[in-house]
């Protein structure tokens, strides 16, 4: 009996042990972290070192040809993309100072505008281009500038790059000169100083954290660029996103694949500290905002204002309105109908999406890639937010563990889509013939977004709140229905828009795991492109024009989330 009673007390001590552990702040902690680790565990780290498995091969490093890949295609891809980065601030910094210093008219229609293409898919922007761009003006500029088609298409992929990265440029820049007060300017006139030598020795110096921090942030999207690059240019223009895929698909070589993966993965996460270190730099300087911005008063700040208008206006609307008009309009004749077609105004693209010309047991409707986007983009959204409030909830009060784990969080921002695709290839193998895998790759990208929106909006709920209604008598849900969720609402349909958006537009992971039976929108709007005939070419635009009114729909939901909850973006 003794020896009964002994063995129930210690039990009991077990037991109560065991439950001071679970309620204890550390293991609470960690079950919240549980789910957001398991999953980039089993979907990003353990295809990453599938990936580094590969690449440790002596054959890589000492086959000539291999190298010779490698060097052609890292060389390249650092050249377009300083090249893309300086005509980038060619446009961006002027545009900069025009929104900071000065006011007037259709000024937040134009900003709005400006960012628009920032958070379009890349295989709109490139279509929008190739439409702007038509067969019959590619002719014209070819015999007008004796221009190479290979030139002409880089030329493009240049510009593309320009349209959807300048908002980072007016964003960051912009922030950072309204911030600087009229004095210093002021103060350096009385002692004698002109313009030039204001902006030399006390505005730059002033900016510079900023012009590094959006110089490098444009440098990293240009890097890693791959929709515009194989939409416009082709395998003509090697950069290593187009490698990878070339050698993991078209190509078969995964050692090669692998190998190239890792460089870019190196090349991008010493850019993202390297942002991340810069950007610190530029909050920590960031003062009370105040408006400096007034109406041009001189003739050339006139000019200015109206000359940079008008080449915002028309550098930012002509490709996003060419798109629509482009897929109401025949321009030219379907293969094998050059005598019967009958050109102008058309809904025949539209009406195409329905059809099954051809008769092909194989044949998706675009209407169907349509369903599959729509479906994948929702789950997304679900898988998203079930790993996102966890991870967003430890953030929003962090300690020695979440300052140690949320670097980990933004390691899939800073790997190559295409690499994802590779490393779910390598390590899954017959499984990603599961539609599944597309959501799960379109969740690892939108995760960080997500979870970047939330931790602000949960950090910002005062905890004397809760308290109080804790003391009221609320119990727990009561607690998170009349506290918590008035202030998380908006936040979250914020951060649902989002990862909402980045999986309609994904490119890059999904063309190297999707079945032809299940294809997106953007995979779709690529095969259309990829096949000759004016049918073909006219439906890949209707379809970019659907893509690009539900992505806009999204930025405009976005934009009114943040101004009702920020005031401002």
């Amino acid at each position: 009996m003794r020896n009964n009673l002994l063995n129930y007390g210690d039990t009991k001590t077990w037991r109560i042990k065991f439950l001071r552990i679970l309620v204890s702040p550390w293991f609470s902690r960690l079950f919240l972290w549980l789910a957001p680790l398991l999953f980039l565990s089993i979907f990003f780290f353990y295809p990453l070192t599938k990936i580094l498995t590969l690449t440790f091969d002596l054959e890589t490093f000492t086959d000539p040809n291999n190298l010779r890949i490698t060097q052609h295609a890292t060389r390249f891809t650092f050249y377009q993309a300083t090249l893309s980065t300086i005509l980038t601030f060619a446009l961006g910094l002027p545009s900069a100072i025009l929104f900071s210093r000065f006011d007037f008219h259709g000024k937040s229609l134009l900003r709005a505008l400006t960012a628009v293409p920032f958070m379009l898919p890349t295989v709109v922007v490139a279509a929008a281009f190739n439409s702007l761009f038509s067969y019959k003006v590619t002719g014209s500029m070819l015999q007008v500038f004796n221009l190479q088609p290979s030139t002409l298409n880089f030329l493009l992929i240049l510009t593309a790059h320009v349209f959807y990265n300048t908002t980072i440029v007016i964003r960051i820049v912009g922030n950072a000169l309204s911030q600087l007060g009229p004095r210093i300017e002021a103060s350096a006139r009385i002692l004698g100083a002109d313009t030039f030598r204001t902006w030399r020795h006390i505005t730059l110096p002033l900016l510079r954290p900023s012009l590094l921090a959006a110089a490098l942030l444009v440098f990293m999207f240009d890097f890693t660029s791959f929709g515009v690059i194989l939409l416009l240019g082709g395998s003509n223009f090697a950069t290593l996103e187009v490698e990878i895929y070339i050698r993991a698909l078209q190509l078969p070589n995964l050692n090669l694949a692998a190998f190239l993966s890792v460089i870019q993965l190196i090349f991008t996460l010493i850019f993202s500290i390297l942002y991340t270190r810069t950007i610190n730099q530029v909050q920590t300087q960031t003062a009370p905002r105040f408006s400096t911005a007034r109406p041009p008063k001189t003739i050339k700040e006139k000019i200015f204002v109206a000359t940079l208008t008008l080449l915002l206006s028309s550098f930012f609307f002509l490709p996003l309105v060419s798109l629509p008009v482009r897929s109401l309009t025949r321009l030219e004749p379907d293969r094998g109908q050059r005598d019967q077609v009958q050109y102008g105004f058309t809904t025949d693209y539209y009406e195409e999406l329905f059809i099954n010309r051809r008769g092909s047991l194989f044949y998706v409707p675009p209407v169907q890639a349509a369903v599959n986007s729509l479906g994948f983009a929702g789950i997304t959204v679900l898988l998203s937010l079930a790993l996102g409030y966890p991870a967003a909830y430890a953030l929003a009060k962090p300690t020695r563990l979440e300052k140690f784990l949320d670097p980990f969080l933004m390691l899939p921002l800073g790997a190559s889509t295409v690499m994802m695709g590779l490393g779910f290839i390598l390590s899954f193998g017959r499984l990603i013939a599961s539609p599944f895998f597309i959501p799960i790759a379109h969740t690892l990208i939108a995760l960080p977004f997500v979870i970047r929106t939330l931790q602000p909006a949960l950090a910002s709920i005062p905890e004397r709140l809760r308290q109080a209604a804790s003391t009221l008598g609320a119990s727990p849900f009561r607690v998170w229905q009349t506290v918590d969720f008035p202030i998380l609402s908006r936040a979250t349909l914020s951060a649902a828009t989002f990862a909402f958006t980045v999986s309609l537009g994904e490119f890059g992971a999904t063309l190297l795991i999707t079945r032809p039976e299940y294809p997106t929108i953007p995979i779709t709007i690529s095969r259309f492109l990829s096949q000759p005939g004016g049918l073909n070419y006219g439906q890949a635009m209707a379809m970019a024009t659907l893509l690009m009114l539900l992505t806009t729909l999204s930025i405009l939901l976005i934009e009114k989330l943040r101004f009702n909850n920020a005031g401002e973006f």
